[in-house]
């Protein structure tokens, strides 16, 4: 028998807090600016797009302490038990000054209207906690998800640049608690299920896997909240009701990675950054792809499992997943089934997903030594954006011949899907430019795409057949990316 706790417990700055009193959509924005007037952390978005909402949240992951950046706007405050909430309050140098990043925002000029600058320092700490001395493109990877309408980001980077020249990571407040907040955080961990409110109006924290297929068998209706990042925008964007909610971003059984035999296992709760950081070395284009979804804190917030639940047609990870084959493994009151993953979407907004059933892991084989493999996003914005069209191939070619070839794309359909009729183009037949040429005839086959605010169903079928392309010239001519770095000499 699990035991219930009727309150989440959570570290803000330096401040224990316990609540019995939490609506299960009630964001962490909201709570810190009107409950506890720490409204330095603001609304622009209220989608996770702007970052001016920006907040660091700690939690305990392997064993160690990790602070990462997160949209408030969209982070329910019921998915915070057990965790360290650092808010830009919680800021100061060691004899109650500016803390280094904002004094270096202040020298630098990093601030005009100053309306964003509160999110930008907490992304630009989590930076600096984690790299001391960062180059101009890892600061600009960690500032995607920050926008600002005045400073055009020249002296914010410069800014990021000097951080270290005002005092050292090392012995910032954050370093210097690490040892007593991870012993605080550890003792909030008991074991306990957490239920607070009544009726249909409840948010529940499952204490195990086993604890969570129990709940979900029980409340079937339930809404199954992991990162946020997409269930967030229906209560801030769409006024959805989502109650009853089932928080399931504190289970550490969802959070493993692992590889055997050549395949990788992924828990469906791990997120984006977790993820990039074990593909990297194993598959990088998956790696490659992971830098363009969203902004740091969408990475840092979404989940590769929940990317795959929720079953959207533009979806980033499946394309690729089922072009590299991967399978899922699904989880049922105690009983699991496996599928590969271009079986589980069946038709818009449907899943083959038993009533109660959730998403636990998903099996990733690693491409084999010799064959090619590639994933494309396309979108009007290269960072930070919704795909308008994502293509993933996986083919290996034998003495000139393809031997095999798995293609899926996204945004061409009502789901995820294979390009059956081009593979088949393609299979047994010379590596060449012509036998691409006669394989792109074959797209009408396999989609038939729409017009919506993205693109035009016409652009997505013209991109669709020239990222076939694409893989081919960068498999033969040119054996590596045909990607513009606006780092590189012109």
């Amino acid at each position: 028998m699990v035991e219930i706790r009727a309150e989440i417990r959570f570290l803000l700055n330096g401040e224990p807090v316990a609540l019995a009193d939490v609506r299960p959509d009630e964001t962490l924005l909201d709570y810190l600016r009107l409950r506890r007037s720490l409204r330095g952390t603001k609304e622009g978005c209220a989608e996770g797009d702007c970052g001016a909402c920006t907040v660091l949240v700690g939690r305990l992951s392997q064993g160690g302490l990790v602070y990462e950046g997160v949209n408030a706007c969209i982070r329910f405050l019921g998915s915070l038990d057990g965790c360290h909430v650092v808010t830009v309050e919680h800021l100061k140098s060691a004899d109650g000054t500016l803390h280094p990043v904002q004094q270096a925002m202040v020298d630098f000029h990093g601030s005009q209207c100053g309306f964003c600058t509160p999110g930008f320092v907490m992304s630009l700490y989590g930076l600096w906690m984690r790299s001391p001395d960062p180059g101009v493109p890892e600061i600009e990877k960690a500032l995607q998800g920050n926008l600002c309408r005045c400073t055009g980001y020249e002296a914010i980077v410069r800014a990021a640049q000097a951080v270290s020249s005002y005092g050292e990571a090392g012995t910032d407040i954050l370093a210097a608690e690490r040892a007593d907040v991870t012993a605080r955080l550890v003792a909030m961990r008991d074991g306990r299920r957490v239920e607070i409110g009544t009726g249909a109006q409840r948010l529940v924290i499952p204490a195990t896997v086993g604890d969570l297929a129990a709940v979900l068998d029980a409340n079937p209706d339930a809404t199954v909240v992991a990162g946020s990042t997409d269930v967030g925008l229906w209560v801030t964007k769409h006024m959805r009701d989502i109650a009853p909610v089932v928080f399931i971003g504190g289970l550490a059984e969802l959070q493993t990675i692992s590889e055997t035999g050549g395949v990788m296992s992924i828990g469906a709760g791990v997120n984006y950054t977790e993820a990039r950081r074990a593909l990297a070395g194993h598959i990088p284009a998956l790696s490659v792809l992971i830098d363009r979804i969203g902004g740091d804190q969408v990475r840092n917030m979404g989940t590769i499992g929940g990317n795959i639940a929720n079953g959207s047609p533009i979806g980033d990870m499946p394309p690729p997943l089922i072009a590299l084959g991967a399978t899922l493994t699904l989880h049922k009151a105690g009983v699991r089934r496996s599928m590969p993953l271009e079986d589980f979407f069946v038709d818009y907004g449907k899943q083959d997903r038993a009533i109660g059933e959730f998403v636990e892991c998903v099996h990733v084989p690693v491409p084999r030594r010799g064959s090619h493999f590639a994933a494309y996003k396309i979108s009007k914005r290269r960072d930070e954006d919704i795909t308008a069209v994502l293509g993933a191939f996986h083919m290996t070619i034998a003495d000139g011949l393809v031997s095999s070839a798995r293609i899926a794309y996204g945004g061409m359909a009502a789901t995820p899907k294979r390009a059956k009729a081009v593979e088949a183009a393609l299979v047994g037949k010379p590596w060449t430019m012509e036998t691409v040429e006669e394989a792109v005839d074959a797209y009408p086959a396999d989609f038939k795409p729409l017009s919506d605010m993205r693109a035009s169903a016409e652009y997505r079928m013209l991109a669709a057949r020239n990222l076939l392309k694409r893989f081919f010239l960068e498999t033969t001519e040119a054996g590596k990316p045909f990607t513009v770095e606006r780092y590189e000499e012109a």
